[in-house]
């Protein structure tokens, strides 16, 4: 088979660029589970489509709303269709329950988002029971198939999905005992942590981590260890869920041979979205886990107008100057810029950062010359995004080389 652009994962932001690529080409969505909307198909609680479609929806809301954009824009969206490897040039190995088969293509997406590291990934020891879930696996338990997850609970992470983990499990009847971070305080907006522990009452514990999980059949307790001090404690609970420590989901894009980011470890891009592999571009969480839903959205509109011009015009794979970033900023995206070429989506570059900062500073400089210090109105912090204005990187010089950002 063959299609003009295919689109690979059918989340935020597959589903925003095929909306605005269908009018004008041929685009076939390949997603893997058995209905498009990706994550906020199961996280039924508002906040999603307030930046991209300017309405306080919930996830299961969004999620149909941005599937019936795509299909209404004449885009073909295929479900339970799994892309397991390359071929020779633009060109995907496909499996379904309709069978094996190759399409290729002129421009393909990749938008096959991110998901956090289970239990295995994070090392933690201890016995092997039932009871413990990452925030997806529980989200689609209580809100897809109604199931009950237990009576008391300990979730791992303190970041903004760490509260969806909440919400869900009050939901399904099941009480947050308490919430451990490795950080000197949870890592979500300051709104959320208030709410949190005003209004659900969920103690959070800082500066502590799950040193084991015990139970035969059913978990029964966790050992927490406070990181200062080295003591441990039991504390009884019957449901353990692991939140937040995102990973993209990358494997599609390593086997296509795509050149990786070492901090993001998705796909290196430029700010038109395109990778290393000339008519291959990507979007959304693969390239910065994790941001919102309707930025990863946002992110779809933006690679739209590059994949368009690509079927116009042609054009080189990801190229310019190189962005790299000083601890404790962990990594930037995008990591390629051209002075003078077209911005980032939303003019500006995403950073993420290992330390509080209420109120930082980033500064660019270039061989050691200064370029000029861009200070947000608002915090930075571990386990989420913060966005630099791109007008930092206005006096480049596109001979000089490298550019680095530092946190002051």
């Amino acid at each position: 088979m063959s299609a003009r652009v295919v689109i690979v994962g059918g989340g935020p932001a597959g589903l925003t660029a095929a909306a605005a690529l269908a009018p004008s080409a041929e685009v076939l969505v390949l997603e893997r589970e058995a209905e498009t909307g990706g994550i906020p198909r199961h996280s039924d609680h508002p906040g999603y489509g307030m930046r991209d479609l300017h309405r306080f929806l919930s996830g299961p809301a969004y999620a149909r709303r941005l599937t019936e954009r795509a299909r209404d824009a004449g885009a073909t969206l295929e479900t339970e269709a799994m892309v397991t490897g390359w071929t020779a040039g633009r060109a995907l190995e496909v499996t379904s329950p309709r069978g094996r088969r190759v399409i290729t293509a002129d421009a393909i997406v990749l938008a096959t988002g991110a998901r956090e590291r289970p239990r295995p990934a994070r090392l933690i020891p201890g016995d092997r029971p039932d009871g413990v879930y990452p925030t997806g696996q529980l989200q689609n338990l209580v809100h897809l198939h109604h199931r009950e997850v237990g009576a008391r609970a300990v979730v791992l992470g303190a970041e903004p999905v760490s509260w969806s983990a909440v919400l869900t499990l009050r939901r399904a009847g099941c009480r947050t005992v308490l919430m451990t971070t490795e950080y000197e305080k949870s890592e979500s907006y300051a709104a959320f942590r208030a709410f949190g522990t005003a209004v659900l009452g969920v103690p959070v514990r800082p500066r502590s981590r799950v040193v084991a999980i015990h139970g035969k059949r059913r978990v029964t307790s966790v050992d927490v260890e406070d990181l200062d001090t080295g003591e441990r404690r039991r504390v009884p609970c019957d449901t353990v869920i692991t939140t937040g420590d995102w990973i993209p989901d990358h494997e599609l894009a390593r086997t296509g041979g795509l050149e990786m980011d070492r901090g993001t470890r998705g796909p290196r891009v430029d700010t038109a979205l395109r990778t290393s592999v000339p008519g291959v571009f990507a979007a959304g969480n693969l390239l910065h886990p994790v941001d919102t839903a309707d930025v990863a959205a946002l992110d779809g509109r933006h690679v739209a107008r590059a994949v368009s011009e690509h079927l116009s015009r042609g054009g080189p794979p990801a190229h310019g100057l190189e962005l790299a970033v000083d601890a404790p900023l962990r990594w930037v995206a995008p990591q390629l810029f051209e002075p003078g070429g077209p911005p980032p989506a939303r003019g500006h570059l995403l950073l993420r950062c290992d330390v509080f900062r209420t109120f930082p500073a980033v500064t660019a400089t270039q061989n050691g010359r200064p370029l000029g210090t861009a200070r947000p109105p608002w915090p930075a912090a571990p386990g989420r995004v913060f966005r630099v204005p791109y007008s930092v990187l206005a006096d480049a010089d596109p001979t000089a080389g490298p550019v680095r950002l530092t946190l002051r």
